[in-house]
C-alpha cells in the first residue's frame, strides 16, 4: 500500500488490477491445495478482484458468488458509477441505450491491465479463457451478493443477475478493540464540544498533506480532533493537545462521541459514519470513493472537497456548514435510523439462506 499510485484517479485502478492479476495464481493454487485436503467447500465468497476464485471456480467447478461491497463496481448505465468524475460527466449525457452499448462493447480497465496475466493463468491451468474477463469474469454467474442497502443505491434493471441486496455489514471488530483508556479521558475531556473525526483511510500511508490540512482547520474553527492512521509519522510534529492521535480505533465506540467525520470515502468508512449518524465531509480520490461521495450528496448527509479542493480555509468553511446546517444534521440522524448494527444482524439470515439456494448450483 506503499504504492502512491493506489490512491490517485485511474493509476489506482491499474495498480490495483495488476496487484490482484498477480495474486491470482497464489489464490488458485491455496484453494486448489486446500480443496484436495480437506475437500471442496459447497460455495466460494470473493470479491470481483479476487481473479484466484474465478479460477477455482472454472477449473474445480465450485459454485462461486461475487460479493460487491459498494454500487461503483456494477457498471449500470441506469446509474452509472462515478469512477473518474471528468468522464462520468461525459457518460451523462448520453442515453442509456447507447451508454449500454459502450459499455458491452468499449475497452475496459481488466482486460487492458489484468487480462494479459490471467490470459497466460489460464492457458496454465488449462481453462477456457473468455473474449473478455471484465463481460464475462466479473460477476460471478452463481450470483452476486450485494452489501449495501437499496436507500443508497437502488436497484437497476442492468444489474447482475441472480443477486441478493442486503445492507452495510458494518463489522469493525469493536468488541475485540475497546477504546484506549488515553482516548476515553480525551473525549471525556471534549463532552461539551465534540471532536471531528479524521481519517484517510486504514491502508493509506499517503497522507500527510491531509492531515497537515486537518491540523490548519481545526485551529481555524478552534475545534478539538482526533485522527486515525495507522502511520504515526505521517502526522505534523507537535500536535497541539486538542488533537489526540491513533493508529487503530474502532469507529463504532469513537464517532458515539464525535460532531462529524472526515474521510476518504472508502464503503466501510462511510458507512461507520451512517450508523453514527454524523455529517460527512469525503476527499475523494480514485476508487469507489467518488462514487461513494456522491451520493452522500444525494443523501443530504454532507459534502465534499477533492484533493485540489482541501486546502486549510475551504475544508474549515466546509466543515463549520455541516456542523451548523439543520438539513444535513437532520439527514444524518435520520440515517442512523437506517442502518446499525441491528440492521446487518437481521440480513444474516436471508444472507445464508439466499446462499443455501447458491451452493447447490450446477456449473
Amino acid at each position: 500500500m506503499r504504492d502512491p499510485r493506489i490512491w490517485k484517479l485511474g493509476s489506482g485502478t491499474k495498480a490495483i488490477l495488476e496487484y490482484a492479476a498477480q495474486s491470482a495464481e497464489v489464490f488458485y493454487h491455496t484453494l486448489a491445495t486446500h480443496s484436495a485436503s480437506h475437500g471442496a467447500p459447497d460455495l466460494i465468497l470473493a470479491p470481483v478482484t479476487a481473479f484466484g476464485a474465478r479460477l477455482t471456480r472454472e477449473k474445480l467447478r465450485i459454485p462461486l458468488v461475487t460479493v460487491h461491497l459498494q454500487p461503483a463496481v456494477i457498471l449500470s448505465a441506469h446509474d452509472t458509477p462515478i469512477i473518474v468524475p471528468s468522464v462520468h460527466r461525459l457518460l451523462q449525457l448520453l442515453p442509456v441505450k447507447l451508454k449500454s452499448f459502450l459499455f458491452r462493447h468499449g475497452p475496459n480497465p481488466l482486460d487492458l491491465f489484468a487480462g494479459p496475466i490471467l490470459r497466460r493463468l489460464c492457458q496454465n491451468l488449462e481453462i477456457p479463457a473468455p473474449k473478455s474477463f471484465f463481460h464475462q469474469w466479473w460477476d460471478s454467474p452463481d450470483g452476486s451478493l450485494l452489501l449495501f442497502p437499496d436507500w443508497f443505491a437502488p436497484p437497476q434493471p442492468d444489474w447482475p443477475q441472480p443477486h441478493l441486496q442486503t445492507t452495510f455489514p458494518l463489522e469493525d471488530l469493536a468488541n475485540e478493540n475497546p477504546l484506549a483508556p488515553a482516548l476515553q479521558s480525551f473525549l471525556a475531556r471534549y463532552q461539551a464540544s465534540p471532536p471531528i473525526v479524521f481519517t484517510a483511510g486504514s491502508a493509506n500511508v499517503q497522507a500527510a498533506a491531509f492531515f497537515a490540512t486537518a491540523t490548519a482547520a481545526l485551529a481555524k474553527l478552534d475545534r478539538p480532533g482526533v485522527f486515525v492512521t495507522r502511520d504515526l509519522t505521517q502526522l505534523p510534529p507537535n500536535l497541539p493537545d486538542s488533537i489526540h492521535a491513533a493508529d487503530y480505533v474502532a469507529f463504532s465506540p469513537l464517532l458515539r462521541h464525535a460532531s462529524a467525520f472526515v474521510h476518504h470515502g472508502g464503503i466501510g468508512t462511510l458507512s461507520q459514519g451512517f450508523a453514527a449518524g454524523l455529517p460527512q465531509l469525503i476527499m475523494p480520490m480514485a476508487h469507489d470513493q467518488p462514487d461513494n461521495a456522491a451520493r452522500l450528496h444525494r443523501l443530504n448527509a454532507g459534502t465534499s472537497l477533492t484533493p485540489q479542493q482541501f486546502t486549510p480555509d475551504r475544508l474549515a468553511n466546509a466543515l463549520s456548514k455541516i456542523l451548523h446546517d439543520p438539513a444535513i444534521i437532520a439527514s444524518a440522524r435520520h440515517l442512523a435510523t437506517q442502518v446499525s448494527a441491528s440492521h446487518a444482524t437481521a440480513s444474516l439470515s436471508p444472507i445464508i439462506d439466499w446462499l443455501q439456494t447458491r451452493a447447490v448450483t450446477r456449473i
